[in-house]
């Protein structure tokens, strides 16, 4: 199926939340409309900058875990504003920030934009750079002494993300190492200290 028509009519319902429509059936159909007609020229226009076809079955078995992710997300968002609002009232001020490097399973651009942008959104975390020799995100975070913690909702986002975009590793997979001596093998290849790249 062709990938334009799809994001035309995401783009509709994001007009719908960003306009807040009266959930009414006459007035969610305007703006429904209106939504469409907006996003429809747009998503035509910008057709080039994306995929032609997409797998409606793949989209599909994406779900549960972007509906999982989302959950995990907003749970983390209210916990980490919880816990910045103690720091920042709590008379110590229990403030340590650190700049943590992050080793990343996940490769293509979608996958990782996502979790760089998750990670910015909750507080106490930014995301600061992206280094692809790598594949790693460099996190400011503001409890940075904490890595455990800090890099624990990371790794759970980065579980379902790859399988939201479909990466060729799976959630069980080690995280590599970006610091392994790429070593030479009897037949010639590399080995960067994890079998299959891995």
């Amino acid at each position: 199926m062709r990938r334009w028509p799809v994001i035309g009519a995401a783009l509709a319902v994001l007009w719908l939340f960003v306009n807040g429509v009266e959930p009414a059936p006459m007035p969610l159909a305007g703006a429904a409309l209106s939504g469409l007609a907006v996003g429809m020229p747009i998503a035509y226009l910008f057709r080039r900058f994306y995929a032609s076809e997409i797998a409606i079955g793949g989209l599909l078995r994406s779900i549960p875990a972007t509906v999982i992710y989302l959950v995990l997300f907003l749970t983390e968002l209210i916990t980490a504003n919880v816990d910045v609002a103690y720091r920042v009232l709590a008379p110590s001020m229990p403030i340590e920030p650190a700049v943590i490097e992050i080793p990343l399973r996940v490769e293509s651009d979608a996958a990782i934009t996502t979790i760089a942008n998750s990670i910015s959104l909750t507080p106490g975390t930014l995301t600061m750079d992206y280094d692809g020799d790598r594949n790693s995100l460099y996190v400011h975070a503001i409890a940075g002494r904490e890595r455990d913690l800090v890099v624990a909702p990371i790794r759970q986002w980065e579980g379902y993300a790859l399988r939201i975009f479909d990466e060729e590793r799976s959630p069980t997979d080690p995280v590599p190492d970006p610091d392994a001596d790429t070593e030479e093998t009897p037949n010639g290849d590399t080995d960067g200290g994890e079998s299959n790249g891995k």
